[in-house]
């Protein structure tokens, strides 16, 4: 308090202060600006709590007169801008000098109605019930009137002054707006130091009590009613400033004929409310306070409130971010969401499999044939001379059988099983054109074999152990004078052993399809080694493949390098063959085979010409019994060579440019092929060709154009084939992007 706020209230009463009070008002001064040095060192907290324990929730005042006011708040209003008006409670009416702390806080109704008697200036009204949500007017009377100054003042603010502080004043650390708090009021006695002033460093909170100023000596006088009044302490607490101020409301004043404050219909007073905080007590002042701190929000939960289950959904974080609240959730809206997203890998989906689709190699291109698949001479069946007794068959090699004859069942075949032992020497070590191969020396049994088959008249060729005979040669007197000595030697040169070596002929001939043969002997002799004609042209062909074969079969002679060169057969050196159609009528072979049990036997081939091919006929006559048996198996085969070759003559088949087959892509895609020459095949009345088209081992291209050779047009095989080229009728263009995509395989 100061001494300023005293001749206020004197003023305000209209009475002239005593002179004997002169030197307690400059004391009191200086005390006060004592105590303004000591609120510097105090806490902020201990600032508010003095302030608390001096002013009163409704304490009311008046404004300084013009002519009293303080020169320095003339010439700086701004400085008064920035103190805030705090109301201070009037003191008790007591006897004692200090009141007590609850009396300074509680003013009663007989202070209130002095305070109002005694003030011209329009007062708050008072209400018990809101009067911390009210504080004063921060704005001042537009024309004050002077007061004269009563002595009681001097007192009332020393009783003030020494009343205890209240524990509970809010903080005022916080500096207040310069716009919304009031201005202080200031006297012309008051000391410019003595303004409180925000503490730079927070003081110990507990300060020395010996540095309180003492109460000046007019403090103990009983104050009467008419010198009661209200008074305003300037502060400037370190406030932040308001948030939000609150609207202007209207309230009325109090009168000025003695009537309690709330109760007068004084000159209504705009007044801004700043938020305070709640107390205990009843001890309320103007102090702004700082808004609380909002609360730290919660984590979101997958709902959008947020609590600690984990992070919001995407959308409703997107909608924190953005401050802008997710919208409702419908049918509409998840069917839409679950489209794109569907959409999307659908999309994806479908990009990787045209890629995959489209880089994917394409299929080789095949031929096939799309024209006829046989062909059939005309005429009738074919007649042939056939024997009257046996087995006969004549084939075409690779367009067909001709024709057969007789029963076709096992029966002792004789030395035709030797072309079974030349067949297997030269594919288990075969020879070149020219190349005798290797020596094979001769043994004992090879000698012995000949010596008792000249006893037993037995088709051999003189050897003597120790000899070296070649493998040509060795072939040559199996196949020609079909020496049985020496079928027997190459036996157990390639095998070790002669049953080893007949279990291979046993095996081959399984191999080649030969159902009713069984083979006992390397040289036939054995009659237990039997066979059919049929049997024997199927070896005959497979054995004529081999051109070394086919060159031995075809000679009439070849001299020996082991025969002593005697008068005999046997011992001769120029060894003829036993098949005297060689080389007549385009006979090439093959070998003769007779004994008493199985007759005459005979497999042949003869090669003839029809039209610009050469075909080879290939044949057998078995079980002939008639005398001369051997001459009678020649005869007959002889026969039935003629009227092959007479019934065999050239037949187009599919004429140039007749489209035969196709060319296919693997992806639908299709080119015509034509032939490119004029397919002409050796047939025979009635005779049923087949007709094949291959590739000719050769790979078809993706694209080409018309008329490119893509393969062979084939009638027959071996020796009887015949075929000719086919082209593209077209152009052969790859597979379109779309049968890319589409295709399955």
């Amino acid at each position: 308090m100061n001494e300023k706020n005293s001749a206020k209230a004197g003023e305000l009463s209209g009475k002239e202060a005593a002179p004997g009070d002169e030197a307690d008002a400059v004391k009191a001064a200086e005390e006060t600006a004592d105590r303004a040095e000591a609120r510097t060192d105090t806490t902020p907290a201990d600032q508010a709590d003095k302030g608390a324990a001096e002013v009163g929730p409704n304490s009311g005042g008046s404004e300084p007169t013009r002519d009293q006011a303080d020169p320095a708040d003339q010439a700086d209003p701004a400085d008064r801008a920035d103190k805030t008006l705090v109301a201070m409670p009037p003191a008790p009416q007591q006897g004692s000098a200090r009141p007590t702390a609850d009396a300074a806080s509680e003013p009663d109704e007989d202070q209130a109605d002095a305070a109002t008697g005694a003030s011209e200036a329009p007062r708050e009204p008072r209400d018990d019930g809101a009067a911390s949500s009210t504080p004063p007017s921060d704005e001042q009377p537009e024309q004050p009137e002077e007061r004269e100054e009563q002595p009681g003042e001097e007192g009332k603010q020393r009783s003030e002054a020494d009343a205890p502080k209240s524990p509970e004043a809010p903080e005022a650390s916080a500096k207040p707006d310069p716009v919304s708090a009031p201005a202080p009021v200031r006297g012309p006695d008051a000391n410019p130091e003595s303004a409180p002033a925000p503490a730079p460093d927070p003081p110990d909170p507990d300060p020395d009590p010996a540095r309180k100023p003492p109460a000046p000596s007019w403090a103990a006088r009983r104050e009467s009613d008419s010198e009661r009044t209200s008074e305003f302490v300037a502060l400037k607490p370190d406030l932040p400033p308001p948030t939000s101020p609150r609207p202007v409301t209207t309230a009325p004043g109090p009168s000025s004929s003695g009537e309690k404050p709330g109760s007068g219909s004084g000159d209504p007073d705009r007044t801004r409310e700043f938020a305070a905080p709640s107390r205990a007590d009843n001890d309320r002042t103007m102090a702004l306070t700082r808004p609380p701190a909002p609360s730290a929000a919660a984590p979101a939960t997958s709902s959008g409130t947020g609590d600690a289950a984990g992070p919001p959904p995407p959308l409703d974080l997107l909608a924190q971010l953005t401050n802008t609240p997710p919208k409702a959730e419908t049918v509409g809206r998840t069917v839409a969401r679950r489209i794109k997203i569907w959409g999307t890998l659908v999309a994806l989906l479908a990009v990787v499999l045209v890629a995959v689709q489209a880089l994917r190699p394409l299929p080789t291109p095949t031929l096939k044939l799309t024209g006829k698949a046989s062909h059939t001479a005309d005429g009738g069946a074919l007649s042939l001379p056939w024997p009257t007794e046996g087995q006969a068959v004549v084939d075409i090699d690779g367009l067909g059988r001709m024709g057969s004859y007789g029963e076709m069942k096992p029966l002792p075949i004789g030395s035709v099983a030797k072309v079974m032992t030349a067949y297997l020497i030269l594919r288990d070590h075969p020879l070149k054109a020219g190349d005798k191969g290797p020596s094979i020396p001769v043994d004992q049994k090879a000698e012995d074999d000949y010596t008792n088959g000249v006893t037993e008249k037995e088709s051999v060729v003189e050897v003597k152990a120790g000899q070296q005979i070649s493998e040509l040669e060795a072939l040559q007197a199996v196949m020609l004078p079909s020496a049985n000595n020496v079928a027997r030697l190459l036996a157990r040169w390639d095998a070790s052993t002669e049953e080893a070596f007949i279990k291979k002929m046993n095996d081959t001939a399984k191999e080649l399809g030969m159902t009713n043969t069984t083979y006992t002997d390397a040289s036939g002799l054995i009659e237990s080694t039997v066979s059919t004609a049929e049997d024997q042209v199927k070896l005959a062909k497979r054995a004529m493949t081999d051109p070394v074969f086919r060159q031995i079969a075809k000679l009439p002679s070849y001299q020996s390098t082991t025969t002593s060169g005697g008068s005999t057969v046997e011992t001769a050196r120029t060894q003829y063959n036993f098949n005297k159609l060689v080389p007549l009528n385009g006979v090439v072979g093959i070998k003769t085979g007779s004994t008493t049990k199985a007759g005459g036997n005979l497999l042949f081939a003869a090669e003839t010409t029809v039209g610009d091919s050469k075909q080879l006929i290939i044949g057998a006559v078995f079980g002939q019994h008639k005398p001369n048996i051997i001459e009678t198996a020649m005869a007959a085969s002889k026969s039935l060579i003629l009227a092959a070759d007479k019934a065999l003559r050239s037949e187009t088949v599919v004429k140039k440019g007749e489209v035969v087959g196709q060319v296919d892509d693997g992806l639908g895609g299709t080119v015509p092929v034509v032939a490119a020459k004029d397919l002409i095949v050796p047939v025979w009345s009635g005779a049923s060709v087949a007709i094949k088209l291959t590739d000719d081992g050769k790979a078809l291209p993706h694209a080409a154009n018309a008329g490119t050779e893509v393969g062979m047009l084939t009638v027959g095989s071996g020796a009887g084939e015949a075929k000719v080229p086919v082209t593209l009728k077209d152009d052969l263009s790859e597979p379109s992007f779309g049968a890319k995509l589409t295709r399955l395989g």
